[in-house]
């Protein structure tokens, strides 16, 4: 019934648990997750927990975050997103939360990285999942430049899709992805007291455009936050989704669930 839309099965505190993870996604009706790359190193990793179990899928992606690891190329992102079951671009995007004393220029490097992430998943047809943090003019700025929205794109490349996970923005953000045909997707986060803002950002988002996740192991949702999270809590965040629009959870889940199938078109190619 639920699906969860971006997860990290593969980080320690999940790994190690896999079984009884599994066991949990299966009681909560957790059908399905998108398990998330965030380096190229990982990617192995990633890849093999959807080649191993039926109702998991991956991305391939460097996260903007990261740092000292291995820089993807064009080539890099498509090689792997020709693999079976890989059926995203991304976690990609903008992080400027954590520049420190550095300036807004001395991370040229992540808008570069974010740049070949929009250019693979143009020439894949895959969407993107994005990542923006402190960030959002810059970000929705390099969607503009790369993303070939404007009356078709000179080099024949279909325009670029995707999510904006675990969305923390304003309502004005929402929108301008909304306009660019983008998703959003919510996290745990929207349970959270003091997120009154974003939850007005939920009950604006069409539902035919909203995806929902746990970005487990982090941002549990109430009445788990601050414990390890899983995707078999992802029905928590449908439930406060339902309230802030009136919707029934099984409305929710269903709607979600197509929402994905609809983003994330590879999941429905039996491989």
């Amino acid at each position: 019934m639920f699906t969860d839309s971006h997860c990290h099965l593969n980080f320690p505190e999940l790994r190690e648990r896999l079984p009884d993870i599994l066991a949990a996604m299966a009681q909560a009706q957790v059908d399905r997750a998108l398990c998330i790359c965030t380096t190229l190193e990982e990617f192995e990793a990633v890849h093999a927990l959807a080649r191993n179990h039926a109702n998991l899928w991956a991305t391939v992606g460097v996260h903007p975050d990261n740092e000292g690891v291995q820089e993807p190329t064009l080539d890099d992102l498509l090689t792997r997103a020709a693999l079976p079951r890989v059926v995203g671009i991304g976690e990609t995007g903008l992080d400027y939360y954590r520049l420190g004393e550095r300036s807004v220029e001395d991370v040229a490097w992540q808008r570069e990285r974010f740049r070949t992430h929009i250019r693979a998943a143009r020439r894949t047809d895959l969407p993107l999942v994005i990542h923006t943090r402190s960030a959002s003019d810059d970000t929705l700025a390099i969607l503009r430049e790369e993303g070939g929205f404007e009356g078709g794109s000179a080099d024949g490349l279909p325009a670029a899709r995707g999510v904006f996970h675990c969305f923390t923005e304003t309502q004005a953000v929402a929108r301008a992805a909304l306009e660019l045909g983008f998703y959003i997707s919510f996290s745990g986060i929207l349970t959270f007291r003091n997120a009154a803002d974003l939850r007005e950002v939920a009950r604006m988002v069409p539902m035919d455009r909203l995806l929902i996740e746990t970005d487990s192991p982090y941002l549990a949702p109430v009445p788990y936050r601050g414990k390890t999270n899983s995707p078999a809590y992802v029905p928590f965040v449908a439930r406060q989704i339902a309230d802030i629009k009136g919707l029934s959870i099984e409305h929710v889940a269903l709607q979600s669930s197509r929402n994905f199938d609809q983003l994330f078109r590879r999941v429905t190619v039996v491989e």
